[in-house]
């Protein structure tokens, strides 16, 4: 096991990466001091997850509420945040009951967003079940619920105690699922750290393969630049904005395409060919930097075209983007692999080419 720091001072958390580790309930228990909890969960994990981390938390005394919530990103809503609420509610859950997130990043948003809101803020543990969680919405305190004119518009920052990503978790996970947590990795590679990208173009297969050392190295190389970046700019007033390298064309994409018909991931991947071929444009990215990235891509079996929208439709949508300040959209573009920058004032006509050029047509 490996055991990475959140450095936010006082509200500082670990992370916990390795194998087997839901049944490691010492560390839960220092978090679970007046032995009851509710553990939020999903459809598809519950059946996978729950009963094991029940019976052993049940084991040390602790009382345990089970809220099962449908699977999807389309249920990333108001109306299923309800639910968590109804069922806090019901169970009389006070200000001392954590609730423990056990799922993908749908489920830790959700959870995070009702622990931040439910009796105006309660403890909050992350046990991420999938890649994408694991190396990014598990971390760093980005809650939130989509709406239906915006992704993640309506949230909150709001810290875990603890996150504990289990690597044995992702053995069930859909490939599809793996793929897409494997575009968040890529990610950082990108944005801060060109000799990590470097070992993503040697190691790509084996990540696929979820070879446990290669997994477990890419998470915890990815959680520690997201903690050095979160710690350093916790509420995106700055360099954390980095972190949305794809997110502005793959929000839209979500969105555009109705929430759960494209994985976050896959939208992010099309998403970072984008805003690879508009640096290009604007003469940052070398040509063969920007063909490296997306072979990458493609050999990570993630999209590397966007899904035929319009150009009109995406530069509305994109205007939706929590970065627009101004009325200007801002978007992370790379200088170089490795060295990511934000830009407010993109050529309009740059815009349109990229847009033309990397989604589908009709």
């Amino acid at each position: 096991m490996q055991t990475l720091t959140v450095g936010l001072a006082e509200r500082s958390y670990p992370i916990y990466i390795g194998s087997d580790l839901l049944g490691c309930a010492e560390l839960l228990l220092p978090h679970l001091p007046h032995k009851r909890a509710a553990v939020v969960t999903n459809t598809t994990v519950a059946p996978l997850y729950l009963e094991p981390l029940r019976t052993i938390l049940q084991a040390h005394g602790v009382d345990i509420i089970s809220i099962v919530l449908p699977d999807g990103e389309q249920y990333k809503n108001a109306e299923t945040l309800g639910l968590i609420y109804d069922a806090l509610l019901s169970h009389r859950c006070e200000r001392n009951t954590p609730l423990i997130a056990l799922g993908g990043g749908v489920i830790g948003d959700m959870t995070g967003y009702a622990a931040a809101t439910y009796l105006r803020g309660v403890p909050f543990i992350q046990i991420p079940t999938t890649l994408l969680a694991q190396v990014d919405s598990s971390v760093g305190g980005k809650t939130g619920i989509n709406h239906p004119l915006g992704k993640n518009m309506i949230g909150a920052f709001y810290q875990p105690q603890i996150v504990l990503a289990d690597i044995t978790t992702l053995n069930t996970l859909k490939d599809q699922e793996l793929r897409a947590g494997i575009a968040e990795v890529i990610k950082y590679g990108l944005i801060r750290d060109l000799s990590f990208f470097e070992w993503l173009e040697q190691n790509v297969e084996k990540l696929l393969a979820r070879d446990a050392n290669t997994l477990q190295y890419a998470i915890t190389r990815s959680c520690r630049n997201k903690a050095e970046v979160v710690a350093a700019d916790e509420r995106e007033n700055g360099e954390r904005a980095l972190l949305n390298l794809g997110h502005t064309f793959g929000h839209a994409i979500e969105t555009g395409m109705g929430y759960g018909t494209w994985l976050h991931g896959e939208a992010v991947a099309a998403g970072t060919i984008m805003a690879a071929d508009l640096s290009c444009r604007l003469g940052w990215l070398s040509k063969e930097d920007t063909d490296r990235i997306r072979s990458l891509f493609e050999r990570a079996g993630l999209p590397v075209v966007a899904p035929a929208l319009g150009v009109e439709k995406y530069l509305q949508l994109m205007g939706l983007d929590k970065k627009v300040v101004g009325g200007k959209i801002r978007f992370v573009l790379l200088k170089s692999i490795g060295s990511a920058v934000i830009r407010g004032n993109v050529e309009p006509e740059l815009l349109r080419q990229t847009l033309m050029t990397n989604s589908a047509h009709d």
